[in-house]
């Protein structure tokens, strides 16, 4: 029987990469999606909204009693400056990145420990590094790796491996939608606060479009997340493009206020 998989947000980029790529490798794939005709073709879908309880009890039974392989993939980016962003879309944003990962992950994790199965959270390099702009994701990112670290030291005694995946400058579909949102929430600013930020605004936008023209496709990271569920012994972490190695080395290397003054340099 081949061992079964469960991806969430497998409707779009990274997600649907990775549950095309894991039906590649010989996994029973279960594609947690919205909208079940939004799933790869091919694979089961689940209607999985991570942030609907009766969704993840019903993915939950749908699962049983063995899963060998949680990836939980499903978010959401809200960009904006920290004092602008309502607090509505900030508990938006941990809602589905933080609490929804945690929800399904409560309701999966009796079939994962009856396998002994491995779980990877989709995490991001803003998970280790928060750019202007990017608080409220970073924030969720933040939480979610701290969650990974916690989960990996319960469990990993009893032969589930934890792993957390963290993507760089990533060709999809989740910024569109980001810059989509940021856009409106400059419009509502008052026009005191808006001044304050569009030259700021206007400098990620640039840099979010060169990333979106020469970042890695989901493809990459959907390789990354079968090694991590097929290795004999998988890293704790991975790190995926060279955009994001080298934002990891620097945070590692330099001083805080050495890393402002960078980020402020590239960013004007």
């Amino acid at each position: 029987m081949a061992p079964r998989a469960l991806v969430t947000g497998a409707s779009t980029g990274i997600g649907r990469a990775t549950a095309t790529h894991l039906a590649g490798l010989g996994f029973d794939v279960l594609a947690g999606v919205r909208d079940p005709g939004d799933a790869p073709p091919g694979l089961e879908p689940i209607q999985l909204d991570v942030t609907e309880p009766g969704h993840v009890a019903a993915a939950a039974e749908r699962v049983g009693g063995t899963l060998h392989a949680l990836v939980n993939n499903a978010g959401i980016g809200i960009p904006g400056p920290v004092e602008a962003v309502p607090v509505a879309e900030w508990r938006r944003q941990m809602e589905v990145d933080v609490l929804g990962q945690v929800a399904v992950t409560q309701a999966m994790l009796p079939a994962v420990l009856n396998a002994r199965g491995r779980i990877v959270n989709m995490s991001s390099i803003s998970g280790r590094v928060a750019l202007p702009l990017l608080g409220t994701y970073a924030a969720s990112k933040f939480a979610l790796e701290a969650m990974t670290d916690a989960l990996r030291r319960e469990i990993e005694t009893h032969g589930v491996y934890v792993v957390s995946v963290e993507p760089g400058g990533i060709v999809t579909p989740i910024w569109d939608k980001g810059i989509a949102r940021s856009e409106r929430v400059l419009e509502d600013m008052p026009a005191e606060v808006r001044r304050r930020y569009e030259r700021l605004f206007a400098a990620v936008r640039r840099e979010a479009d060169r990333r979106a023209r020469d970042g890695l496709p989901p493809e990459a990271v959907a390789e990354v997340v079968g090694r991590a569920l097929t290795a004999r012994r998988p890293r704790t972490r991975y790190v995926v493009g060279r955009d994001a190695r080298v934002r990891a080395a620097l945070v590692r290397l330099l001083p805080d206020r050495a890393y402002d003054a960078l980020i402020r340099r590239v960013l004007t």
